[in-house]
């Protein structure tokens, strides 16, 4: 929960998580006397300069911040990989088709837990993990020998990754969006996967990769349904940063950056003449978020598109550049 208050005096911004409290304020002044203000109405303890929130640990260097879960990806080690030394350089195995269990489940227990946890790291400060952890939670009820193999995988790439964290530097100060989409990459599965990052200061502050709701007809339409997604995403934070105090006003649009020219010339016609329900709601909704102002949409190759990971595994190459892309890299470079 978010609280802000701003005065002659500056402003100063709560954040609240159950019993967990960050003070962001313009100066140190209105910080204390809001400390004071809470003191004398709750029982509270002051920890100082915030070094660790919710599990991810705070690093300031010169240029910004440092957002890092090493400290977590050492306990999962611990916990689910002491006995194996192996590293990967990439969390998929391209060449691996994955597939429902129909037999006996292997150590079920185990593998739900190593999900959760994965997926807790994924949602703090590892985009790179969504995609797999996207795709291996499906098979959380009866895991196979194969799935087995696949998540060791991605403990290797951390135990490689172990160091990585996000770099947020002071600038760019403007929100930027990615969205791409992979159309039925399995022929056992008949629906498209969308994924899509946001980043600000250099580093992402909003991701997510996830299977289609519906089945897309072609590559066009599972790219401008990841697109509707990202779409709505992009409102939320424009809503969000347009709350924050002393956030330049008014906001500006939102650039979401897509690598389908038959998409986006989609999103931009004013007529849509298909038979396609859910592509014309869509189409609807993208083409309001446009005229309003609250995004824009651009070309980027899909090179260098950052949102690619969240839809398919990549190579060594790809992995690393799209990482960098997302402000993700080691503490120490």
């Amino acid at each position: 929960m978010n609280f802000y208050v701003d005065d002659m005096l500056g402003y100063v911004i709560l954040c609240l998580y159950v019993d967990d409290m960050l003070i962001v304020g313009s100066n140190d002044k209105i910080i204390r006397s809001t400390k004071d203000m809470l003191k004398s109405k709750f029982d509270m303890k002051d920890m100082g300069l915030a070094d660790v929130i919710l599990g991810i640990k705070i690093i300031r260097t010169q240029n910004g911040l440092v957002l890092s879960q090493a400290h977590y990806v050492d306990k999962i080690l611990n916990t689910h990989n002491a006995g194996d030394s192996g590293q990967a350089r990439t969390l998929i195995d391209t060449s691996m088709h994955l597939s429902k269990n129909r037999g006996l489940g292997v150590a079920q227990l185990e593998y739900s837990r190593i999900i959760g946890m994965l997926m807790y790291l994924m949602t703090g400060t590892r985009p790179d993990l969504a995609y797999a952890v996207s795709r291996l939670s499906r098979y959380t009820s009866n895991p196979s020998y194969a799935h087995w193999k696949a998540i060791t995988r991605v403990l290797h790439y951390l135990r490689y990754s172990r160091d990585y964290g996000l770099h947020y530097d002071r600038h760019p100060a403007v929100i930027e969006g990615y969205s791409d989409a992979n159309w039925i990459s399995d022929i056992k599965d008949s629906r498209s996967t969308s994924g899509y990052v946001f980043t600000l200061g250099g580093a992402a502050i909003s991701w997510k990769s996830s299977k289609q709701t519906v089945i897309a007809k072609s590559t066009m339409e599972s790219e401008f349904i990841a697109l509707d997604k990202c779409g709505e995403e992009a409102e939320w934070l424009r809503q969000f940063v347009e709350d924050i105090p002393r956030w330049p006003k008014p906001v500006t649009a939102i650039s979401i950056h897509c690598d389908s020219k038959s998409a986006m010339g989609r999103a931009k016609s004013t007529m849509y003449n298909g038979k396609s329900r859910h592509i014309r709601r869509r189409h609807n909704s993208i083409r309001q978020l446009l005229s309003t102002g609250v995004i824009s949409i651009d070309y980027v190759a899909s090179k260098d598109n950052i949102a690619d990971p969240f839809t398919k595994g990549l190579s060594r190459e790809l992995v690393s550049k799209s990482s960098k892309g997302m402000g993700l890299k080691p503490l120490k470079e």
